[in-house]
């Protein structure tokens, strides 16, 4: 509010000095800011904006309280401080940050929670018509929406720190046609291909909330996060990137906490008078009061900076989160043209216009395995975020790429060179955001604590992947695996191994348990199980076996060294 700062003016409360020959007037005697009397329309304004910005700025999904008191602080991921980041107003509905209805773009829970907040203005103004001025609540609402805003920002900010938002492309993606992929999908890989500039962005947007957490660089933070979110949201409209809500939120915020200061900013620039700031803050007698501030602040500080630092690294080095973790098979690692289709016996030879035969083939350097087919699928509109924790349901590689690229996630046993591979898409219904629904005509049932993909929502901006586990886990335990019976032998699963320890150990972590053990479950995928042999010292490979439709295949891969004009950056996640 306006009235919380003004210019100094001659009079015998703010003396000012005389301007000496250079123009230069020394600042006045300190006076003591007098808390003066709002304006009626400020007072009406403030009744209404109070509660609005509370609700915008508090946690309204029960899965956020879950999570953060399930945490085990001693065995972190870096999920589980980004969910106690990541959240905005859900009150309690489906949807998430950026579901709702489409009429409104998804900001439906802005206008319920304006709504709620009209009402309590009102009923405020009726009961409280002789307050002159509401100084203390307001400075108390702006360290609320400081910190909300530099702890959301933070988090969000990491992702880019430590380049992992946005992955650099993987060999199948590289190999796709470009007119196959979404306006969304194009824009992601063009900054994942440069993952400084991706670094850049993120350090601006950390700064940003660093610099909210101090009251004198809460404006110049807000203007830092003012125009760098601005961006953003015009970016997610104009790339249809699907987090244009929260994006705006940010930007909601940021504008609330400038417009203390910019009375101030209009007669320093635009009236050129002298302009000494003057805002209210509490001074702090007790010294039990002055150290809970501080241990307060030091605490914000030491989580979402210097721990959440820590838990990023790990999984920017040894678990990104966009990416499978796994290591896939070196001696398969590389692109390949098909130089030899069998199915059920009979050749197919190559067309470009065969929906059957295999055009082109990529084992990536992950648990990852691609086909290039003529034949169409259905299209993942979802950015591939989210906290998956099973390589499978990592599907930056298939969200946003149309035609007839198809990815598979492999388990593989070393002793009988077998591949078990699962598409990565599910089958079945497809629901609205291109992900398959289990059943017929009905969404499927969501396991809380399962971390699946992006478009799976539970309103605080991540999935129901949390660090806690639902009650039947034993019971969804037995149906997964009696769902492999029938497919993987229990000598072949023991040579497999456990996907949770298959990761460097300074990235274990109790999250990635529980939320593989929660995604484990019966599904609807196709499945291929193929044996592999390496001829000509890796040149050439042979694959056999049964595809997704239980055909019998003979597969024989050329390897293609092939030399891209783009160049990897040495600035690479995860190691394999």
């Amino acid at each position: 509010m306006s009235t919380t700062s003004f210019t100094l003016a001659p009079g015998p409360e703010a003396p000012v000095a005389q301007a000496s020959r250079s123009g230069y007037a020394p600042p006045p005697v300190k006076t003591a800011a007098a808390r003066r009397p709002w304006k009626p329309w400020q007072r009406v304004l403030f009744r209404v904006g109070f509660p609005f910005f509370i609700l915008l700025s508090l946690p309204s999904d029960l899965g956020w309280y879950k999570n953060l008191f399930t945490i085990d602080w001693l065995h972190g991921h870096y999920r589980d401080v980004y969910d106690i980041a990541r959240f905005s107003p859900s009150f309690f509905l489906k949807g998430g940050a950026e579901g709702g209805a489409p009429a409104l773009l998804g900001y439906d829970k802005w206008f319920i929670a304006l709504g709620i907040s009209l009402v309590v203005g009102l009923i405020w103004t009726l009961l409280s018509r002789k307050k002159e001025e509401y100084e203390v609540l307001y400075y108390w609402l702006r360290v609320l929406v400081r910190f909300r805003a530099g702890i959301g920002i933070i988090g969000f900010g990491f992702t880019k720190v430590f380049p992992t938002q946005m992955p650099y492309p993987s060999i199948g993606l590289l190999n796709s046609d470009f007119g196959d992929m979404t306006a969304q999908k194009i824009f992601w890989l063009q900054i994942g291909i440069v993952p400084w500039y991706q670094v850049f962005t993120g350090v601006v947007e950390t700064l940003a909330g660093v610099m909210l957490f101090f009251r004198r660089t809460t404006f110049l933070g807000a203007a830092l996060l003012l125009g760098a979110l601005g961006d953003i949201v015009f970016v997610n409209f104009a790339y249809d990137g699907g987090v244009h809500v929260y994006s705006s939120y940010f930007v909601l915020l940021a504008a609330f906490l400038m417009v203390q200061d910019l009375p101030n900013l209009y007669n320093l620039l635009i009236r050129e008078q002298y302009t000494v700031p003057r805002h209210y803050s509490p001074q702090f007698k007790e010294a039990w009061l002055r150290f809970t501030r501080l241990g307060l602040k030091v605490a914000t500080i030491g989580i979402f900076l210097v721990y959440l630092t820590y838990l990023e690294y790990l999984n920017f080095t040894y678990d990104p989160y966009k990416q499978p973790a796994q290591k896939g098979l070196a001696e398969l690692r590389g692109l390949y043209n098909v130089a030899e289709f069998r199915l059920n016996g009979q050749v197919l030879p190559y067309s470009p216009l065969d929906s059957v035969r295999w055009q082109q083939a990529t084992f990536e350097k992950w648990t990852s395995f691609t086909y290039k087919v003529n034949r169409p699928h259905k299209l993942d509109l979802s950015n591939g975020g989210g906290a998956a924790m099973r390589d499978i349901n990592r599907t930056f590689e298939t969200t946003g790429l149309a035609g007839g690229q198809r990815v598979f996630y492999y388990d593989a046993d070393p002793q009988t060179h077998t591949l078990y591979l699962q598409s990565k898409v599910l089958t079945g219904k497809r629901g609205r955001r291109g992900q398959a629904e289990e059943g017929a005509g009905k969404t499927t049932s969501q396991v809380r604590g399962s971390s699946i993909p992006a478009g799976h929502s539970n309103g605080y901006g991540g999935d129901y992947g949390g660090s806690y586990v639902g009650g039947k886990e034993a019971e969804q335990q037995a149906k997964y695996q009696a769902s492999l019976a029938g497919w993987i032998s229990p000598e072949a699963l023991a040579r497999i191994g456990d996907e949770t320890l298959k990761i460097n150990p300074a990235a274990l972590s109790t999250r990635r348990e529980r939320g593989i053990k929660a995604e484990q479950k019966p599904e609807k995928r196709d499945r291929m199980t193929l044996t592999y042999r390496t001829t000509d010292g890796g040149r050439h490979v042979v694959l056999r076996g049964l595809n997704e439709r239980k055909d019998s295949l003979y597969v024989v891969l050329d390897r293609v060294d092939r030399r891209y004009t783009l160049s990897e950056s040495t600035l690479s996640a995860g190691q394999y």
